[in-house]
């Protein structure tokens, strides 16, 4: 292909010949329409043309017509689309961080890296404006899909009149794939019961291969393959990053094999860089004694290397660290040790992540498709995270959700399992915070730079030949979709599917491709959690925070964070100055603007509380609407997700299965919810009936009851039954009873609200996922089971899901 030549079937305002012409300015390209000879692209499905035979009264007197075939532009770009997760502005090497990306730099270097380019601040909405191309508020994604409440801007379902890049794509004659994370359906949505509306196949991808919700274990997870769970044996032989691009290489190559001129999509929402950090052990020692130095020389270090690669100005300044977050100098040996070897875990991650992109790289390199790929990748949905507060965790959930706190004698026992599948960990705020190096603050805080600053890196061989150039231009996750759709000579269509299309609130980046002074958009919001700032012609004013991410609950006095704090970046390109004082005009001018940018995107109203009492505050609400006192589940191989069946939580409840064996000696699973960082198992063991609960992974937290004689073969209802003593996670009395008759009793110290990790199911006959006790079988229960039927035996606690 000839660089700089535009694709056929676009015109552009543009003088011809020029090499800025090949690449189309802002908003200035138009696929050519019917009137052309070319389809009419602003409508989808599109329109077939009229037959354009003849019908006579027999075959010889006709004459055929085939109708034409939805074909993408001639020469449109195959595009490969990744975001990883939770990974900062100063994380990747490929922006002077220091996790080691190679391959992500070796794009880089054959394009270009943009260095003032946003995010939302958290995954949900972040992931909302990038599949959309609207501001996350404008489609209903202004919080996590846990945390949705009844109001336009935050019930977390991506409407129909905002179609996804993924439906445009495949409506324009793209092979469309979705590999990863997804975490943009509503909570009520994710069962088996669907609708499936916003999972990626109901959004417009041909094919999806992932996992729904915040995260998943990396080494045994629950994936699907587009609506249906696939087996676990059969779903990754190996760690997700690896299973995802082997699925992916051979998604192109049958697409390719059987089309060769079929342009392809290909988005991968790695879940690298969030929890659970999980690397193959050979990957984990790479990184042992790296970070030993600790998060404040790791800022000093990073800082340098941005500097001397333009990254960042040579003036910029480092912003102070919030004393929510202690000096590593102040942290014991031993928690200096158990720090360094969490944050080794995150490098190795994301680390092993960039080798399996370089595959997918590689492979279309050895198909002699790379010159004709657009890549666009994002180095995270956010920054940094600081959820776990000044300390790590080994248990996600366990830390968020069920008030476990592990020792620093607890850590240190267990330091050699980090970053494998006996932990679900995640980092300190002290990384977090480092990891967003220069900017301040982290993930959730979206008043500030730390959440929403992300490394961006474009390339494409036959159209970008500015190899390894900056752009410092303002850009903004919604710039995404308008900016392949461009490249790729395609509209944002006026309708899809009969659905009038709200307005695409990004715009092109197209024409930076080309010149590095290309006019971007000089305005963008920011709202999270009552967090709020705007960016305004290289000025931004931001909030005050007034709590941290990893508070559980606010204070009584919480109230809305106030417009305290006025940049110029320009000058001061990491909010190191606060200029409000001097300039508080120009702040109140900019919170008007924030407020009229607020009332066209369906920001209000503005909501601070707690995420549980978000979430279970509203009785109408789907959440707390779809909480049912009882379930029956039908038999083996169900699978029910936690917000489809009673919320046990920690509250009393019983769980009575009844089935048949044949053998005395039986051993299997009835029923098992979560995995062994949280949850239950209801199981037989060389015939005997046995409750365990894991309040956690470590051993002092979980509980056996058995009983001592087995059931013998035939027909059985076995019940266990759970009382509550005490308050919330103070405990409670498992009593097991075979035919009517009691046959154990013992007590359970200490309880969990919700399982864990996410994405963990109810599953009968079998325990899916990260088992929950060890003891129990993997595979099928080796009998029949009837029915298992759950019931709430006292008040629920309605116990929501953590974020």
């Amino acid at each position: 292909m000839t660089k700089g030549k535009p694709s056929p079937g676009q015109k552009c305002g543009v003088v011809k010949g020029s090499v800025a012409t090949a690449l189309s300015a802002v908003l200035m390209c138009q696929p050519v329409l019917a009137s052309s000879g070319q389809p009419d692209r602003t409508v989808l499905p599109i329109r077939p043309e009229p037959f354009a035979g003849v019908i006579g009264d027999t075959i010889e007197k006709s004459k055929p017509s085939w109708p034409a075939p939805v074909t993408a532009p001639s020469g449109a770009p195959n595009v490969l689309l990744v975001m990883t997760d939770d990974v900062g502005f100063g994380a990747s090497s490929a922006f002077g961080g220091p996790v080691p990306t190679p391959n992500l730099a070796r794009v880089a270097n054959t394009g270009l890296r943009y260095t003032n380019f946003h995010t939302t601040g958290v995954c949900l909405p972040t992931r909302a404006a990038l599949l959309t191309g609207r501001n996350h508020h404008a489609v209903g994604a202004g919080q996590l899909a846990d945390t949705a409440t009844g109001f336009p801007g935050y019930n977390s379902a991506i409407p129909k009149s905002a179609a996804t890049i993924g439906r445009v794509l495949t409506g324009n004659g793209y092979a469309t794939a979705f590999y990863g994370k997804h975490h943009n359906v509503p909570a009520q949505e994710t069962s088996a019961a669907g609708p499936f509306d916003h999972w990626p196949t109901g959004l417009g991808f041909e094919h999806f291969l992932g996992f729904i919700g915040g995260d998943t274990h990396q080494f045994s997870p629950h994936i699907y393959r587009n609506t249906r769970r696939v087996d676990e044996d059969t779903a990754t032989a190996h760690h997700v990053d690896k299973a995802m691009a082997d699925d992916a290489i051979s998604w192109i190559r049958n697409v390719k094999s059987a089309k060769p001129d079929k342009p392809v999509f290909l988005y991968l929402a790695t879940g690298a860089g969030h929890a659970p950090y999980h690397a193959p052990p050979e990957w984990l020692a790479r990184f042992r004694g790296k970070f030993d130095h600790g998060w404040d020389a790791m800022r000093e270090e990073t800082l340098g290397r941005q500097k001397a690669a333009g990254i960042v100005p040579k003036g910029t300044k480092l912003p102070a660290r919030p004393d929510e977050i202690p000096a590593w100098v102040s942290l014991s040996e031993g928690m200096k040790r158990v720090n360094a070897r969490f944050m080794e875990a995150f490098a190795a991650h994301v680390s092993y992540q960039d080798a399996q992109f370089g595959r997918l790289v590689d492979e279309l390199e050895r198909m002699g498709q790379l010159d004709n790929t657009l890549i666009v990748f994002l180095q995270g949905d956010n920054g940094g995270t600081a959820q776990n507060g000044a300390r790590p965790s080994e248990n996600e959930i366990g830390s968020a959700a069920n008030s476990q706190d592990e020792s620093e004698e607890q850590f240190l026992s267990r330091l050699d399992l980090v970053g494998g599948p006996e932990t679900y960990g995640v980092v300190s705020a002290g990384w977090g915070f480092a990891m967003n190096t220069p900017m301040p603050w982290f993930k959730h805080v979206a008043s500030h730079l730390g959440a929403t600053r992300n490394g961006l890196v474009v390339a494409w061989p036959d159209r970008i030949a500015a190899h390894g150039e900056l752009r410092h231009n303002f850009a903004h996750v919604t710039d995404i979709m308008p900016t392949i759709l461009a490249a790729a000579g395609v509209s944002a269509p006026a309708s899809v599917d009969g659905i009038d299309q709200q307005r695409t609130d990004g715009a092109s980046l197209v024409a930076t491709f080309t010149d590095a002074k290309a006019a971007t958009r000089d305005t963008q919001y920011f709202e999270l959690d009552g967090n709020r700032a705007i960016y305004h012609r290289g000025w931004i004013a931001s909030t005050s925070p007034d709590h941290m991410p990893w508070q559980r609950s606010h204070r009584a006095d919480s109230h809305l964070p106030e417009w305290r704090e006025l940049y110029d970046l320009r000058k001061d390109p990491s909010q190191s100055v606060n200029l409000a004082s001097r300039y508080p005009e120009k702040l109140k001018e900019l919170e008007a603007l924030w407020d009229r940018e607020a009332r066209a995107n369906n920001v209000y109203p503005l909501d601070v509380r707690p995420n549980i009492v978000r979430t279970l505050s509203d009785p109408s609400g789907p959440r707390v609407k779809n909480m049912r006192p009882s379930a029956t589940f039908w038999g083996k191989g169900v699978s029910v997700i936690e917000s489809a069946a009673p919320p046990v939580g920690a509250d009393s409840f019983s769980v009575t299965a009844s089935f048949s064996t044949e053998e005395a000696d039986t051993t299997g699973v009835l029923l098992a919810g979560g995995s062994k960082f949280g949850g239950w198992s209801f199981y037989l063991k060389d015939g005997r009936p046995i409750a365990f609960l894991a309040a956690s992974q470590l051993p002092q937290d979980q509980f056996r009851i058995a009983a001592d004689t087995r059931l013998g073969a035939g027909k059985h209802e076995v019940t266990f039954a759970f009382q509550r003593k005490g308050g919330p996670l103070s405990g409670g009395t498992i009593t097991i009873a075979v035919d009517g008759q009691q046959v154990a009793q013992g007590r359970a110290e200490k309880l969990l609200n919700v399982l864990a990790g996410l994405g963990e199911t109810w599953d009968v006959g079998r325990d899916t996922g990260v088992r929950v006790s060890e003891e129990a079988v993997a595979g099928e229960f080796p009998g029949e089971i009837d029915r298992v039927r759950m019931m709430l035996t006292g008040a629920p606690s309605r116990t929501g899901a953590p974020q």
